[in-house]
């Protein structure tokens, strides 16, 4: 779990990178004239504004998933009651009964 969590602080860090750098050939572009560099930009931008979006919705991921995994350390008999529920209404779902005449 820590490698985990170093490893999204570098993706955030190189997002901002991204969105620095972004920020920067985009003024420039737009100070030369260079439509080409302030597009190169606008996409630096937008690349970098991505990655720490992406690594904001891991950590939330992570966080889901820890407290799926505490619940069903605290109250086992209660989530495999949860599962059988939605395994029956899924298979009650999936496979509907034909009907006889």
């Amino acid at each position: 779990m820590a490698d985990d969590k170093l490893k999204n602080i570098g993706t955030k860090l190189e997002g901002a990178a991204d969105e620095a750098k972004g920020r920067v050939k985009d003024a420039a572009g737009g100070l030369t004239g260079d439509l080409g560099l302030q597009a190169e930009g606008k996409y630096d931008q937008f690349s970098g504004m991505a990655q720490q979006e992406f690594a904001d919705l891991y950590e939330e991921g992570e966080g889901v998933v820890e407290k799926a995994v505490t619940f069903v350390r605290d109250k086992p008999l209660l989530s495999l009651g949860i599962v059988s529920f939605v395994g029956v209404l899924l298979g009650w779902l999936v496979f509907p009964r034909s009907k006889r005449s």
